[in-house]
């Protein structure tokens, strides 16, 4: 089976896949830039959204990898053309993963206050971090449900379908946001930070409405699982075990991180929040090259297409590089309007400034990691990817951050950790995808 790996064709799968990646950290800025700018305690309330951003983020990543899995495994028997073996994985996967979301809220719920305790929030910003989570967190489930509709259309070469779920969820968050959290006089009551968590939950529950009816409208793919269970399943689930180590060490980098930022104090905290979210932007614009990694480097492999793999992950190497510099620049041309975009605070801002060229210079590297980790997870090797991850985690991110934090560097010690974590993630990938690919043209 050939498999095209046009220019064409790579912006086909990836330019849907960037809209629909882009809906999540852009549900996380309307949250921050709307609640930035309200009148009363805007920054406690800020900072409460970044805490609960970061955990919620943590809960998705760490069982959202059913995306990765179920994409990995459906374009590998693509490229095999032996679909009709694996049409009952999915529901399979989509069951099992929504069964431990379900635990997930029963377990956490009750213990909210403890949980952002641990990210040293105390006081107004413990208790707003409390109520906004025991509302966004309801939508957990439906949230984990698209994730993994998402990955079985991608094992399909479709991006075009989520990324009109995930459009139509973005637009109604935006619109649900003003309405609930400024309310409309007379009509609706403003309901702060409440009313942004409501959105939230809205717009993802109408996201998994339109996923379900999408999959079963435009595949011949089930929803409901049916067992014995499907051959590929343990593969499935040992794929899910190093994805979800992996995305423990990732949130462990995410945790200290916003752990450290909200001991320095309220305005640091705040200012990490809005770096951190225009840096999760900033992936998720990569993240429709990454998918087209992932989605093509699957096919090309189920059909032994070595010498096509090369040249798809040539390709994206050199659209990272150009994509990370766009990037930068676009937000070195916006430097200091985009500050304002969230906050109108002064400490806020000084301080979201003086670290922000970081952000902006770390995007090149960002997009080389993010790419080949895109082609890792279509290959399947989810056990290097853990490796990987680890390393950078303990033994770059963790122990930069505490030296710079000693000599009092503050968000200076945060986003230059993050800076060299990347690097740290990136260069092994593309070392051990050209050693593990390239004897395998040479002999054929």
């Amino acid at each position: 089976m050939s498999t095209d790996i046009s220019f064409k064709h790579i912006n086909r799968l990836a330019i849907p896949a960037l809209i629909s990646g882009v809906s999540e950290p852009i549900l996380s800025l309307t949250d921050a830039a709307i609640i930035g700018n309200v009148d009363l305690n805007a920054t406690e309330s800020l900072a409460a959204v970044g805490i609960v951003t970061t955990f919620i983020s943590m809960l998705i990543w760490v069982l959202g990898q059913t995306r990765s899995a179920i994409s990995s495994i459906v374009s590998q028997y693509v490229g095999a053309n032996k679909l009709d073996q694996i049409k009952n994985l999915p529901a399979q996967a989509i069951f099992i993963i929504t069964s431990l979301s379900i635990i997930i809220i029963i377990t956490t719920y009750p213990f909210a206050k403890a949980i952002f305790k641990l990210y040293n929030a105390s006081d107004l910003i413990l208790d707003y971090s409390i109520v906004y989570y025991r509302i966004r967190v309801l939508g957990f489930p439906f949230t984990l449900f698209t994730i993994a509709v998402f990955g079985a259309f991608r094992g399909l070469q479709n991006t075009y379908h989520p990324m009109l779920i995930a459009l139509t969820g973005t637009l109604i968050n935006i619109v649900l946001d003003v309405l609930l959290v400024y309310g409309i006089e007379g009509v609706i009551p403003a309901m702060h930070i409440q009313g942004a968590a409501y959105a939230s939950v809205i717009a993802q529950i109408i996201m998994a409405l339109f996923s379900t009816y999408f999959l079963l409208k435009k595949t011949n793919i089930p929803l409901i699982p049916r067992f014995p269970f499907n051959k590929e399943i343990r593969r499935f689930i040992l794929m899910i075990i190093n994805l979800f180590v992996r995305t423990i060490a990732l949130n462990v980098t995410l945790y200290y991180a916003s752990a450290f930022a909200t001991s320095y104090g309220a305005e640091y905290i705040a200012a990490y929040t809005i770096a951190i979210n225009l840096w999760f932007l900033g992936a998720f614009i990569v993240d429709g090259y990454a998918s087209a990694g992932n989605i093509l480097s699957g096919k090309l492999l189920g059909a032994k297409a070595y010498k096509e793999l090369i040249r798809l992950s040539n390709k994206l190497i050199r659209y990272g590089i150009i994509i990370g510099v766009i990037l930068g620049l676009v937000g070195g041309l916006i430097y200091h309007p985009i500050g304002h975009l969230f906050t109108q605070e002064p400490k806020v801002l000084n301080a979201f400034y003086e670290v922000f060229w970081i952000v902006l210079l770390m995007q090149p590297f960002c997009t080389l990691a993010f790419i080949f980790d895109g082609i890792f997870k279509g290959l399947g090797k989810m056990k290097y990817l853990r490796n990987v991850l680890l390393f950078a985690t303990f033994l770059v991110f963790l122990p930069v951050l505490f030296w710079l934090d000693s000599l009092n560097y503050k968000l200076y010690a945060i986003f230059i950790g993050i800076t060299l974590w990347i690097i740290a993630r990136g260069i092994p990938l593309i070392v051990k995808f050209r050693k593990t690919f390239m004897p395998l043209i040479q002999n054929g």
